[in-house]
């Protein structure tokens, strides 16, 4: 939308958030939840993928426009997505927030965060970024990813030895 249709970051994010909630409006009103999982119904999944979409698309303008409209370096927009998605976290465990809305908002913003994060790790260095090229940058997600899926690995095994933890 920015560069085809010349609207900028700003409209394009308006139009994508219009598009995100309207389809899981749409879904809301069909079937009276936004679950997704299970997902049985091919028009529940037309849904799923539509929202999808939208939030992608969404992630990427929004992560452009961090940069690009806002002014924030890359390592910023990869901390202020992060802090959201942390923020998402926190209130997953410590809140009685519907648990399907704060995954819809975590979901929308791990794309903005790894495109941010990503450039921080493999722009050049006179552009903000560390200028580490693509493998030692994979290399490094790679591994914050393994770390990340020991530690839920771990809790889950707790959870399912203590159930009340």
């Amino acid at each position: 939308m920015d560069r085809s249709l010349g609207l900028g970051y700003t409209y394009g994010s308006l139009i994508l958030v219009i598009g995100l909630i309207g389809t899981l409006a749409l879904w809301y009103a069909k079937f009276k939840n936004l679950q997704v999982h299970p997902i049985f119904k091919r028009n529940k999944e037309i849904f799923f993928w539509t929202a999808v979409l939208f939030s992608n698309s969404l992630g990427t303008a929004f992560g452009d426009y961090l940069g690009d409209v806002a002014g924030f370096s890359y390592l910023m927009g990869a901390l202020v997505t992060a802090s959201i998605i942390a923020l998402v976290i926190v209130l997953h465990y410590f809140t009685k927030l519907n648990q399907i809305a704060l995954f819809w908002i975590a979901f929308v913003f791990t794309r903005p965060f790894g495109a941010t994060f990503g450039d921080f790790l493999t722009k050049p260095l006179d552009k903000g970024g560390l200028d580490l090229g693509t493998l030692p940058a994979s290399i490094i997600s790679i591994v914050l990813m393994a770390i990340l899926i020991y530690i839920s690995h771990k809790q889950h095994k707790i959870k399912n030895i203590h159930p009340v933890l």
